[in-house]
This record gives C-alpha cells, sequence and structure tokens, in this order.
C-alpha cells in the first residue's frame, strides 16, 4: 500500500505523540486512589464506582477496532488530534462533573478520545520515523506506557495530597488540561498529515452491534447487584452471546464480499492467535480489577490517605520497572517461558496477599504486603510486552497490524470485563467486612492469573 511518507520528524513529533499515549494510560489507572474520595463527594454507588474504572474500558475497546480504520481514511494526524480534542474536553468535563453520573459520561468521552489516540500514535510513528530511529521511537512509546501505567496510582496520591485550590480527586482530571491544550497546539506544527494512498470504509453497523454486545455484558454485572437482579439483568446476559455471533457472521460476510471487516475472523483460525488473544484476554481481565479492589482496601479498609495508599503501589511498580526492562532480553532466549512465569509470579503474588490479609485483616504493618506486591509487579513486567511480541513474531507479516490491534483492544475488553466481575465479587461481599473482600477478590484473581499461565503453554514457542 502506497504511503504519503512526512519529511524528517521534527524534533518536537515524538515527545508529542508520547503526551497522547501517557495522558491515556495514566487516566485509566489514576482515579483508583482518587476513588473513596469521589465516592464520598458525589454520594455515588459503589456500581457507579465500577463505571468510572469500567466505563473508560469500554468505550476504549470497542471504539479501537474502528479508530485505525478512521485514521487511514480522514488522516493519522486529524484522527489524533481529534481524539486529543475530545480526551481534554472530557477531562474538564470530569473535572467539573457535579454527580456521579456526570462523572461516567466523561469518563466514557475520555475512552472514545484513547481509541482515536491509540493506533494514531503507532501509525504516525510508523510512518515518521526509519530503521533504527523507528526501534528506538518504539522503545520509548513502550517505556512510557509502563511508566504510566505501574505509577498512576502513587501521581494520582501525590496530586490528592497537594489539594491544590482545593480541588481534591479533581485535580487528577485538571492535570490532563494543560497538558492536552499544549500537545493540540504542537501537533499541526510538528506532526504532518499521513494517510495511504487507499483505505477501506467503517462498518458502522458492525460497529453497533459489537457495542451492543460489550454493553450488554457489562451493564448487568456492574449494575445487577445494586438493581436487586431485575429481569433485564438476565435479558442482557443471555442476548450479549447472540450480539457477539451476529457481529461475527456480519464480519464473515464483509470478508467475503471482498471487503474490510473490523476484525478479520481467519486470524482465530490459528492457534497462536487464539491462544494469544485467551492469555491477553486473562492477563488484562487481573489487572485494572486489582488496582481497583487494593486500592479499595487500602483506604477504605486500612484508611490509608491517597498518599500513602499510593506509595504501598510504588512498591509494585518498582517491580514491574525493574522486570520490565529486561523483558526483551529474556523473550528472546525463553519466548513464551517468560509469560508463563509471569502469569505465575502474579497468581502467587495474589494467593500471598490473599494469606497476609486473611491472619492481619485490615490491621497490622501495611509493609507485610511488600513480597505480594513484588511479586505482582515482577509478574505484570514479564508478561505485558512479551504476550503481543510472542504473539506478533508468529503472524505473517501483512497480519501484524490487524494481530496488534486486535490483542489491544482484548487488552482493554479485558479491563472493563474484569472490572465489572470482580467489582460484583467485591462489592458483593463488602459488607462482611474490606478484609475479606478483599481476600475473596484477590483468590479469584488468582485463577484468572493460573488460567493465564495455562493459557500461555499454547502460545508459540519460537523466541
Amino acid at each position: 500500500m502506497a504511503v504519503q511518507h512526512a519529511p524528517a520528524a521534527h524534533r518536537l513529533a515524538l515527545p508529542v505523540l508520547l503526551t497522547g499515549t501517557c495522558l491515556i494510560v495514566l487516566d485509566f489507572f489514576i482515579v483508583n486512589v482518587a476513588l473513596p474520595s469521589m465516592q464520598a463527594e458525589l454520594r455515588a454507588s459503589s456500581a457507579a464506582l465500577e463505571w468510572v474504572v469500567a466505563g473508560y474500558g469500554l468505550t476504549f475497546a470497542v471504539l479501537l477496532l474502528a479508530a485505525g480504520r478512521l485514521g487511514d481514511r480522514f488522516g493519522r494526524r486529524r484522527t489524533f488530534l481529534a481524539g486529543l480534542t475530545l480526551f481534554t474536553l472530557a477531562s474538564a468535563g470530569c473535572a467539573l462533573a457535579p454527580s456521579a453520573g456526570a462523572l461516567i459520561g466523561a469518563r466514557l468521552a475520555q475512552g472514545a478520545g484513547g481509541a482515536l489516540i491509540s493506533p494514531s500514535v503507532l501509525a504516525l510513528i510508523g510512518v515518521l520515523y526509519d530503521g533504527p530511529a523507528r526501534a528506538r521511537a518504539i522503545g520509548t512509546y513502550a517505556s512510557v506506557m509502563g511508566v504510566a501505567a505501574a505509577g498512576g496510582q502513587l501521581i494520582g496520591g501525590l496530586l490528592l495530597h497537594a489539594d491544590v485550590a482545593g480541588l481534591g480527586w479533581r485535580l487528577v482530571f485538571v492535570i490532563n488540561l494543560p497538558l492536552g491544550i499544549a500537545a493540540i497546539a504542537l501537533t499541526r506544527r510538528c506532526i504532518p498529515e499521513s494517510r495511504p494512498a487507499a483505505n477501506a470504509a467503517v462498518d458502522g453497523p458492525g460497529l453497533v452491534l459489537v457495542t451492543a454486545a460489550m454493553t450488554a455484558l457489562v451493564l448487568p454485572l456492574v449494575d445487577g447487584r445494586d438493581s436487586g437482579w431485575p429481569w433485564w439483568t438476565f435479558a442482557c446476559l443471555a442476548t450479549a452471546p447472540l450480539l457477539f455471533l451476529a457481529f461475527g457472521r456480519r464480519q464473515r460476510s464483509i470478508a467475503r464480499r471482498g471487503g474490510a471487516p473490523l476484525v478479520d475472523l481467519a486470524l482465530f483460525r490459528t492457534r497462536s492467535f487464539v491462544a494469544g488473544s485467551l492469555t491477553q484476554l486473562l492477563f488484562w481481565s487481573g489487572q485494572a480489577s486489582y488496582f481497583l479492589v487494593l486500592a479499595l482496601y487500602l483506604q477504605l479498609g486500612r484508611g490509608l490517605s491517597p498518599l500513602r495508599a499510593g506509595l504501598v503501589f510504588s512498591v509494585l511498580a518498582a517491580a514491574y520497572l525493574g522486570t520490565s526492562l529486561k523483558t526483551a532480553a529474556l523473550a528472546a532466549r525463553f519466548g513464551r517461558r517468560v509469560v508463563i512465569a509471569g502469569a505465575a509470579a502474579l497468581a502467587a503474588g495474589h494467593l500471598l496477599a490473599l494469606g497476609v490479609v486473611a491472619g492481619t485483616g485490615t490491621t497490622g504493618p501495611v509493609l507485610l504486603l511488600a513480597p505480594s506486591l513484588l511479586l505482582a509487579g515482577a509478574g505484570m513486567g514479564l508478561c505485558l510486552a512479551p504476550i503481543t511480541a510472542t504473539v506478533l513474531a508468529a503472524a505473517q507479516p501483512q497480519q501484524a497490524g490487524a494481530v496488534s490491534g486486535l490483542l489491544s483492544a482484548t487488552q482493554q475488553v479485558g479491563n472493563a470485563v474484569g472490572v465489572a466481575a470482580v467489582g460484583l465479587v467485591f462489592f458483593g461481599t463488602v459488607h462482611r467486612g474490606y478484609a475479606f473482600a478483599f481476600e475473596v477478590s484477590v483468590g479469584l484473581l488468582a485463577v484468572v492469573l493460573a488460567s493465564a499461565a495455562v493459557c500461555a503453554r499454547q502460545l508459540p514457542s519460537h523466541r
């Protein structure tokens, strides 16, 4: 496919692109330590708290399927700029939210903005940089993602502790505004437009089907318990697989006619992709959900301030960063065994946390949790990049874009579904105490991560 290549990259092009990446990753995790403050001020229900986290991942996941196609059709810089603008405006909406419903609506819009930003960044890096420069740019991109994910809770704790102008939890969204505005202002100046010579239309009906399917799955899991499990919750859960089936049939029909489906179902005929998708889904189902229940246990159960809770998370972040710096070399030498070891370490970390909390409840030194956090952080670092890298290594070159896009979408689906399912368990048992709710939740997460380790055994053995 012919591409309109850009001239030599402006020296600020990569920082601008990475600012967008940092914002969308950071905002998934930074809210965790702010949730108790949000709940108190907005009188939000537990379901509303779950939607603040899961809603972001839901719109991100669904629109990510079409976002790359939109970039090809309307221009990657234009799509990146639209995503930045939407994300920044939605951040202002979050900061000004007068109610939990308004906050959830703004978070859904943030997720939509993130979906437009994410594929545009990688596409523009691919156009602006070649050879070693591209490898360095992608390496920096991966590092920024990792730091933003691992450090989100600590940054959130610092912002809440600073409490500038008495803004409290709203500051975690206000901080996006100057960064977003600066990135918007510099995008037109530093980043040239780029689009393929030919592009395909976006499958609008397919996008509606998959949105309806995801909503039918997540909505009852989040709202069912608070609503007393009315009839519509069971109707949604029964309808979700039918909607997914209709979506799959439409994608198959479009492919048969020679069109460009949102999801290339032919990929699911390869064992490596199926195993990689399942491993990715299980792994990410345990990430945002773990951060959510850990933050609630530390702050509402143990009574830690947002800053102290963020410092506890920094133990996990340090272990993550320490192992993630070595994963490329380890994956090159040991292949899928790195992913298996990482998922097993995560499961072991959760079981260790379960044992500690079972013995101490909400009292005792919080440092007793440090070994479990170190294990969990190390496991995250070993899994995060090698899952995608291992699957891509087995893919045909012409499939690389489709594979990476679907794995990214699976990541966001896992985050949304994981928060919904684990949140259902946590808030369904919290009447017996925060310690018990945390124990049951991390026990479930240990099973999920052990299942990810089993699935990882089916990944291609290429190194």
